[in-house]
């Protein structure tokens, strides 16, 4: 009866695994399959050119510019959504009231669609007649070409990606803060610490795994951005903004260069993977936080 309920599992599981395997691995290996090809389009044909795609990639200013820019979006953007996601995460841990309204609003941006959050940004950052302007102007200050100055247009997609999704990483950091005990952090009152040791020593320690996982998912998800840029700058002004996606995109779609498009695509997955291996080895780790 074991044996046959042990066959019965795998067998229920054989069809999601199979539907799994055509939907991912078969394009990944055709991925990789043409990223060592050059892809004719018009005769739907490829030949063998080894590693020049590749080199290609490494060579063109284009490339190591939208990898270079994804990097810092994806850290900056990272980063700076967990660590306020951990402030507002501290502060709503408290009760006080209104505080269901208050979750219930921050969680609005998370609720629009990329497309319709980047049409009301695109509204703020205009120049003459943004909201974003009109405060600078309404402070004495001068106003900011926020997409179209290259010094500081990845900054405003930062600024809009962290205001969509750093409740996300506060919702998962406020799970974490909700599932600590209450006797440890009274303990710790009872032996003299104050509200900073607590947090430092106690509070920090037990939540680490929530925050590593908000840090993994946000990266992941600012790694492969797209739709921002392509929605608010196109990769503008110049290049940038171009991240890798976007150049993928470009060189699969735009100038049918499947072989270029399927390396970048590669470097792409293994950087992606790299980071979420790293941060999945930080979060499984047995033992005490540290």
């Amino acid at each position: 009866m074991l044996f046959d309920s042990r066959w019965q599992r795998w067998l229920l599981l054989l069809p999601a695994t199979l539907l799994l395997a055509a939907l991912t691995l078969y394009p990944i290996g055709q991925m990789l399959l043409y990223s060592f090809s050059h892809v004719d389009y018009a005769s739907a044909s490829h030949h063998w050119v080894g590693w020049d795609n590749y080199r290609q990639l490494f060579n063109d200013w284009f490339f190591t510019t939208s990898l270079k820019n994804t990097l810092v979006f994806s850290l900056g953007s990272s980063l700076l959504q967990v660590l306020l996601g951990l402030v507002l995460a501290l502060l709503l841990y408290r009760h006080f009231p209104g505080r269901q309204w208050v979750l219930s609003l921050m969680i609005y941006p998370m609720m629009l669609s990329t497309l319709v959050c980047s049409a009301i940004w695109r509204v703020w950052f205009h120049y003459d007649f943004g909201l974003l302007n009109n405060c600078l102007t309404s402070l004495g200050l001068m106003p900011v070409e926020w997409l179209s100055n290259p010094h500081i247009a990845l900054l405003s997609l930062m600024l809009v990606d962290i205001w969509q999704w750093t409740p996300m990483a506060c919702l998962i950091i406020l799970a974490g803060l909700q599932s600590i005990p209450k006797e440890l952090l009274e303990a710790a009152q009872s032996d003299g610490a104050n509200g900073w040791r607590r947090l430092w020593y106690v509070t920090l320690p037990l939540i680490r795994q929530p925050i590593l996982l908000a840090l993994l998912l946000r990266s992941i998800d600012t790694f492969k951005l797209f739709d921002k840029v392509y929605a608010l700058t196109g990769g503008g002004p110049g290049y940038a903004t171009e991240t890798l996606s976007l150049y993928i995109y470009q060189q699969g779609f735009k100038f049918f260069n499947l072989g270029l498009a399927s390396a970048g695509a590669v470097i792409m997955l293994l950087c992606a993977s790299v980071m979420s291996l790293t941060y999945a080895w930080q979060l499984m780790r047995k033992g005490e936080p540290q």
